[in-house]
């Protein structure tokens, strides 16, 4: 192309930089104009016709390129431009075609090169795509190196990944394609996650329509709980690539982590009806559909995603978590077929292990259900890191920092709000009904299992220089420190209260453990401790295979030493915070349930309503394991369990004998 005269040059000047400053009006304006009095100016033409492009107006940006390259038809960018709108109007082989004459014209033009290797994937020409790539590769240096980085990125290499990616950006510092693998590296090696985030926020700034960044940074915003951003991030995506389903189901996997659960159905079908071959996406809409209730629709969309993908144990185990399902008989031996072929995973091969254990359950086939259930724990127990001398000594330790005289010191500290109601005790322990009753009061709202109050209390040591952890850490706070951790606990909770009622719910079971911190940071919170007879308990437990966390679950001696600690702590609790705690047994409450909703009710300073004796008339949204069962009226049948399995529970009789001794006669009657 000759060289521009100097107005032509001026105004395309200025059209670049109305189009830096976003102004995309101005911009076209200016080309329009240029044209009445130079309609042959072809880098006018190629200008307005990326204009347009920006606007989705291809068809006219298609006019403005094929007069431009009937003008010069020898200018190589003319043809790049021209297989881009082909490809993105579906057209590949018309791109293909364009973007060959392109890289003909002017072999050193990499962009092109590149491109073409993209529709020749889109077309299936596998064969064309090394030698299209060859060509991008060899005309520009950086990509070589990103590309030779990312090569060991997926052979596992990850030290000569990195080495090679951080070459490259030595290079060239601003090359988004390296910060984007070099991000994945640590992310993929858990490490560095903080850099892997900033790696990606750096490329997003430099290059706003980078989507494939923009979905590796949501993934790594919604690991390390920054959901809310999270979700705006997958929005931009989404926003930039209506059509992309991986945009869709990652907005869907934000919107669950928000609780936001119809928003994320709706994310989810519209990935699914992008791209209705992936299984992962039907079993995620399927966890969706069932905390709403929609129990059917789950089985429907589980069922899929097993059709789908075989393999898949965890929509078999999940079908299993809805308690009240029972399986097909075919799909009982799907599952027993697929745990000796070779394509199941290790922790797939965990999942069809619980969930046969229902199967065999339901059948009343006790012996196989134990086999099950028992091979499944001792093949997950490996794959958790859980210690149990390091959970007694933290007990001591709570018990240390957590004194009587340090609440006798303390009586004015905390924040005074009444509002939170905590639901804490063991898994599997009745938490969920119990919940469920109260949230069917009309002056308090049900929220979720909430890790706000543990990150805070075990955040008091993250920036100490000292080298004090939780609980060591409370010597050094005052009573001003326990009220500002208190008000700071209430408005990060903020978000979930969207029923503006007086009081909630929060349901995270662990928190048995942190009754001392709640006393001191907000000592008008009511407490309910959920409690079940440890054998039924225990083997609820040891039957429940958890999405995470609760590791001391999978192993028989672990679990009921554990056990044994729980109910350890919660007596000191009550010995140093005498009618701070309520104790509510599973048992009472389905044999006698006006007596302990009364019971429940008038401990939280709340007026009896009829609505807690119908709580499964209550219409919300349930994330526990016990979703469906809640959902039913009253029941007996769940008591005494334990007994199906008896000759396997010796060790756990011996071991909690005097616990169960200690027992309300009520509670020993109903299950032992």
């Amino acid at each position: 192309m000759p060289q521009s005269p100097a107005p032509e040059q001026q105004s395309i000047s200025a059209v670049v930089a109305a189009l830096r400053n976003g102004d995309i009006g101005t911009a076209e304006t200016l080309c329009r104009n240029y044209l009445i009095e130079s309609p042959g100016s072809v880098p006018h033409l190629q200008l307005l016709a990326r204009i347009l492009v920006r606007q989705s107006a291809l068809t006219q940006a298609l006019e403005q390129l094929e007069m431009a390259i009937k003008i010069a038809p020898d200018f190589a960018p003319l043809y790049e431009d021209l297989g881009s709108i082909r490809g993105m109007q579906g057209d590949h082989h018309a791109a293909i075609d364009a973007l060959k004459r392109a890289v003909q014209i002017d072999p050193g033009l990499s962009s092109a090169h590149k491109k073409l290797a993209q529709a020749l994937q889109a077309t299936g020409r596998h064969n064309e795509i090394d030698e299209a790539m060859e060509g991008f590769l060899d005309h520009n240096a950086d990509a070589a190196l990103v590309a030779t980085g990312a090569e060991h990125w997926r052979a596992g290499r990850m030290t000569e990944a990195e080495d090679t990616l951080k070459k490259a950006l030595r290079s060239n510092p601003d090359n988004v394609d390296a910060m984007r693998f070099l991000a994945m590296v640590y992310h993929g090696e858990g490490r560095q996650l903080d850099d892997a985030e900033a790696l990606l926020r750096r490329a997003i700034g430099i290059a706003p329509d980078f989507h494939q960044a923009l979905g590796n940074l949501g993934r790594i915003l919604i690991e390390n709980g920054k959901t809310e951003e999270a979700a705006e991030i997958y929005e931009r995506w989404v926003a930039l690539k209506p059509d992309n389903d991986e945009a869709w189901s990652g907005l869907g996997r934000a919107r669950a982590h928000l609780g936001e659960i119809e928003a994320a159905v709706a994310a989810y079908r519209e990935s699914i009806k992008l791209n209705p071959d992936i299984a992962s996406v039907h079993m995620a809409l399927a966890h969706m559909l069932k905390t709403i209730g929609q129990q059917e629709d789950a089985l429907t969309a589980y069922r899929e995603s097993v059709r789908i993908k075989p393999s898949l144990g965890e929509s078999y185990w999940s079908m299993a978590n809805l308690k009240i399902f029972k399986f097909k008989p075919e799909e009982v031996t799907s599952m027993e077929a697929q745990l000796n072929t070779e394509e199941v995973s290790e922790q797939g091969r965990v999942n069809f292990h619980f969930a046969l254990g229902k199967a065999y359950e339901d059948q009343r086939d006790y012996e196989r259900a134990w086999h099950h259930y028992h091979t499944g724990n001792q093949l997950q127990r490996p794959r958790v890191d859980y210690d149990p001398v390091e959970n007694g000594m933290h007990l001591r330790k709570l018990r240390e920092a957590f004194s009587a005289a340090r609440f006798a010191a303390n009586t004015d500290a905390g924040c005074d709000d009444p509002s939170p109601i905590f639901i804490v005790g063991m898994p599997r322990s009745g938490s969920t009904l119990i919940e469920q009753i109260l949230a069917s009061h009309s002056l308090v709202e049900g929220t979720a299992e909430l890790p706000n109050l543990a990150a805070i209390a075990t955040g008091t040591g993250r920036y100490r220089h000292d080298g004090l952890i939780y609980p060591g850490t409370v010597d050094a706070l005052t009573s001003r420190d326990f009220t500002a951790y208190g008000k700071e606990y209430l408005q990060q909770v903020q978000r979930h209260r969207v029923q503006g009622t007086p009081h909630f719910i929060d349901k995270m079971p662990n928190n048995f453990i942190h009754v001392g911190w709640i006393a001191l940071t907000l000592p008008n919170a009511r407490i309910i401790n959920t409690r079940r007879h440890p054998m039924d308990s225990c083997l609820g437990v040891y039957k429940q295979l958890f999405a995470k966390g609760q590791h001391f679950t999978y192993d028989m001696f672990e679990l009921a030493e554990f056990y044994q600690g729980y109910v350890d702590l919660m007596e000191y609790w009550h010995e140093v915070l005498p009618g701070k705690v309520l104790d509510v047994h599973y048992e009472d409450t389905v044999t006698d349930l006006e007596g302990q909703v009364r019971r429940i009710l008038d401990y939280c300073g709340l007026p009896f309503e009829e609505n807690c004796l119908r709580y499964y008339e209550t219409d919300r949204a349930v994330k526990t394991a016990s979703s469906e069962q809640v959902r039913q009226p009253i029941y007996t049948s769940a008591l005494g369990l334990w007994r199906n399995y008896e000759s396997h529970l010796g060790e756990w009789q011996e071991a909690m004998a005097d616990i169960i001794d200690t027992l309300p006669p009520s509670v020993r009657a109903a299950s032992g």
